[in-house]
């Protein structure tokens, strides 16, 4: 019972994206084809309200559930690693018509062919763990 608060914005959460319409497969075909403004618009209001949550946590010096300071760190200035993993992630987002976030929505509202989406993040996730020495960081 002590997480069920977590539980309950996960489904708020789901709800807010499957009303939005962002888990549609048509939505980010459109977005990736530039005939619609709506993803976009959903993406820059999550950019937006995770700059204004992240500045209130550094600012305010927020605790999590356990009561231990949440320490946001800087990272380390870079290029080559944000333009390769962007456009792999970009690749493998419009390849499939899905991004990560709402594979557990998509399951959850019966569509069970997310669940290929679902395994391929688990092998990319495991590849990644197994390249993640040689990979730049």
């Amino acid at each position: 019972m002590k997480y069920i608060k977590f539980i309950l914005v996960g489904f708020v959460f789901g709800i807010v994206l499957t009303k939005s319409e962002a888990v549609s497969w048509y939505r980010i075909y459109e977005m990736f084809q530039f005939q619609s403004f709506h993803m976009f618009g959903i993406i820059m209001v999550a950019v937006v309200t995770g700059v204004i949550g992240v500045q209130l946590i550094k600012r305010n010096n927020v605790k999590d559930y356990t009561g231990a300071p949440i320490k946001i760190e800087d990272k380390e200035k870079g290029f080559a690693r944000y333009i390769i993993g962007g456009t792999l992630f970009g690749l493998g987002w419009a390849m499939v018509g899905s991004c990560p976030g709402p594979i557990f929505i998509l399951l959850g509202a019966g569509f069970w062919g997310a669940g290929v989406i679902l395994l391929g993040a688990l092998l990319g996730t495991y590849i990644y763990g197994l390249l993640k020495d040689i990979l730049p960081h």
